[in-house]
């Protein structure tokens, strides 16, 4: 793998705390300000407007089948912490909490509707990410709640719904802090990152919204488990079938490759680096969220990105 250098083009800074990035047909790239709560579109220039007010903490987006934005809410299950120049998701606060929910938000008109806010009578908890499949329905992680102050942390799982709102079940449970979630290019394989363990899991996916049943100590359920203390944020898969995890701590993005056995990294200079997409005419630049700073990136991308469904 030839991996690009560290240098890259700073596209726009002062966004509070930037996740879930979209590239756009347009050639913007639209993403959630999680500690703003809004969904906000980013100009190739620069400039910011936003697209809608989406009250709680929106987490990770994907345009759906009619053209809307569906967005995973984790219901403030963070509190911003300010370090110096520096913005971090805080402990739990019960008192802020506004509940978990997957979100369409419709792009022209700017309105917010709730599509799932539970899941066979268990509320949502913390929705963080979300991928479509191309076939009327889409993936997701709740990445749960730690609630330092109660001493208690959830069990969650990885769900499949249909985007228009008939539809919801539970694909894995329990998960540990699931996170980013990723189809490999051809569909047949769902990848996702659990952010404390430091851990990428798969499943054979085997139809629509259906994985392979796991054995008791499978090992082939992990692609990928990282060394030392590296927590994993949220992924997306190129071209080439790599998968590409936003790490925090040592600050970039690990690169992962389909069999497990290739592990390269390429940092950002910020250690909260949470979310890539990939864009541009040839889908070989990668965008992303770097949101302790504030900002997003460019860098140019080895491979050709994974063009997702409906984009």
């Amino acid at each position: 793998m030839s991996l690009p250098t560290t240098e890259f083009t700073e596209i726009t800074s002062g966004l509070r705390f930037p996740e879930g990035p979209v590239a756009m047909p347009d050639g913007t790239v639209v993403l959630v300000e999680m500690f703003a709560e809004r969904l906000t579109r980013v100009y190739p220039d620069g400039r910011t407007e936003t697209v809608a007010e989406i009250p709680g903490g929106p987490n990770g987006a994907a345009v759906g089948p009619d053209g809307a934005m569906y967005v995973c809410n984790n219901g403030r299950a963070f509190s911003p912490v300010e370090l110096g120049d520096l913005l971090l998701p805080g402990p739990f606060d019960p008192d802020r909490y506004l509940g978990g929910k997957i979100q369409r938000v419709d792009l022209h008109t700017g309105e917010v509707t709730d599509l799932y806010t539970e899941c066979d009578g268990h509320p949502l908890r913390a929705p963080n990410d979300l991928v479509m499949d191309g076939h009327g329905g889409f993936w997701f992680t709740d990445h749960g709640i730690r609630d330092t102050g109660a001493r208690t942390a959830d069990l969650t799982g990885i769900y499949y719904a249909k985007v228009d709102g008939s539809e919801i079940r539970e694909a894995v449970f329990p998960v540990d802090g699931p996170n980013g979630i990723g189809l490999s290019p051809d569909g047949h394989t769902l990848y996702w990152a659990e952010t404390h363990t430091g851990r990428v899991f798969r499943r054979t996916v085997t139809s629509s919204g259906e994985l392979a049943p796991a054995i008791p100590l499978d090992t082939s359920v992990v692609l990928c488990g990282l060394p030392g203390l590296q927590l994993l944020d949220s992924l997306a898969v190129d071209g080439a079938g790599n998968v590409c995890v936003a790490t925090i701590v040592n600050g970039g993005i690990t690169v992962i490759s389909p069999d497990g056995a290739r592990v390269d990294h390429v940092p950002t200079g910020d250690i909260v680096t949470t979310n890539i997409c990939f864009g541009g005419d040839d889908l070989r630049t990668a965008f992303i969220t770097v949101s302790s700073s504030g900002r997003l990136i460019s860098m140019p991308w080895p491979f050709e990105g994974l063009r997702l469904a409906h984009l």
